[in-house]
């Protein structure tokens, strides 16, 4: 190999489909990734290594991620049961297993290069970079970035770049930037980033209320260890399951939203997310969880989550914080094993029945209906458990005494 050989992760789309002539006219042998984390059928697939081949890349591999991303983003995304900013699912948390995927073929090549789609505004620059950079000493490639620093409306001039080379471009591609994995998909651009309502193309995996089926949607899921193992008794690896999800609970719409948060860079970011699979997934394992867990870890358990969430988000994928916290929701999940019947009419799903061994029952007391103690105990707790607040009554109202 020539020290002009650079892997690319690639999805087709404009941004990645732009780099690969960039790169080349600029002297680099171009080998495309594409990880396959489960946002496309095998139609899309076989779409992503025919765009590959039209580009004229020197080789094209694609990976199979999902068990890859379950196995590293989506359990302990679920033990942590924490969206960023109480909004956003991390639905882009696919970017450091393509980061792996880009690096193994890159030591397989023996080149140390490295090239992403990224832009200069966004997140996902952060993301690829750190993941990059704590692997080992590469060199790193931005074909997007490097056009900003000459043209603002990178977008339309990706699009003349490619069409003025003979390189179509999809109308879709046009309008929005679309991502799509296991996790869910989310849409960016045009109307939606001028803080308008999205309009009718702005619609990926979830039906509108007009669609949606008529009779409601049970679901059963087991977990051990927190996490899910098998759907309505069916046992099958968790990104299986996950891809299941999708595909029935999307026609009720459910795990559709807008989001606005604040981004790693410091912008106002808004995007369209589709998650149903997750949305199902974090109701399930919310609910088994509270029944199973202790006062005190339900109470703590939400601080930690929160800062792994923004760990993930903000790059720090590999940080060892996160691996330290990892342990800690690990830890907190011996206990959560049993079943959760999920419902939903369309828009919304719920928890709607639980089993387990370890739900935290007293034997002889039903909260508001029965007791296995007395009244003066129930009293003499209360004065107690209430006698801070009460003594500051006493000494600081005019007629506490």
């Amino acid at each position: 190999m020539t020290n002009k050989t650079i892997v690319l992760a690639f999805s087709g789309g404009l941004d990645t489909s732009f780099c690969v002539p960039w790169l080349q006219e600029r002297g680099w042998d171009v080998h495309t990734v594409f990880a396959d984390t489960g946002g496309v059928d095998a139609a899309e697939r076989a779409a992503i290594e025919q765009r590959a081949a039209q580009l004229g890349v020197a080789s094209h591999v694609t990976i199979d991620g999902g068990p890859a991303l379950w196995a590293g983003f989506v359990k302990p995304f679920v033990w942590a049961g924490q969206s960023y900013q109480g909004q956003y699912p991390l639905l882009v948390s696919d970017r450091y297993l393509i980061v792996d995927a880009a690096l193994a073929r890159a030591r397989d090549l023996g080149t140390r290069a490295i090239a992403h789609g990224c832009t200069g505004m966004g997140n996902d620059q952060v993301r690829f970079d750190l993941a990059v950079k704590a692997s080992g000493d590469y060199q790193i490639v931005a074909p997007i970035r490097e056009i900003q620093k000459e043209h603002t409306q990178t977008r339309a001039y990706e699009q003349q770049y490619l069409e003025s080379r003979g390189f179509a471009v999809d109308a879709r591609q046009k309008a929005y930037t679309v991502n799509e994995n296991l996790l869910g998909l989310t849409m960016s651009g045009g109307e939606i980033d001028r803080w308008q309502a999205p309009g009718d193309g702005a619609r990926g995996w979830c039906a509108s209320r007009e669609d949606w089926p008529a009779q409601p949607l049970q679901v059963s899921l087991r977990f051990v260890a927190g996490e899910a193992v098998a759907i309505d008794g069916e046992n099958m690896p968790g990104e299986k399951i996950l891809a299941r999800l999708n595909a029935i609970f999307a026609p009720y719409g459910v795990g559709r939203g807008l989001y606005t948060g604040d981004t790693t860079i410091g912008l106002k970011g808004r995007i369209l997310f589709e998650a149903p699979g997750l949305a199902a997934l974090l109701v399930a394992h919310q609910a088994l969880e509270e029944a199973v867990l202790s006062k005190q870890q339900n109470r703590f358990k939400p601080d930690v989550a929160r800062k792994w969430v923004e760990l993930v988000y903000e790059g720090f994928f590999h940080d060892p914080l996160k691996t330290d916290l990892e342990r800690f929701l690990a830890s907190s999940q011996r206990m959560v094993n049993g079943d959760v019947v999920l419902e939903t009419r369309g828009g919304r799903v719920d928890a709607v029945a639980v089993r387990s061994p370890h739900i935290l029952d007293a034997k002889g007391a039903t909260y508001a209906q029965s007791a296995d103690w007395g009244v003066e105990e129930a009293e003499g707790f209360i004065r107690l458990f209430g006698m801070s607040s009460t003594v500051w009554a006493q000494v600081n109202t005019p007629d506490g005494g």
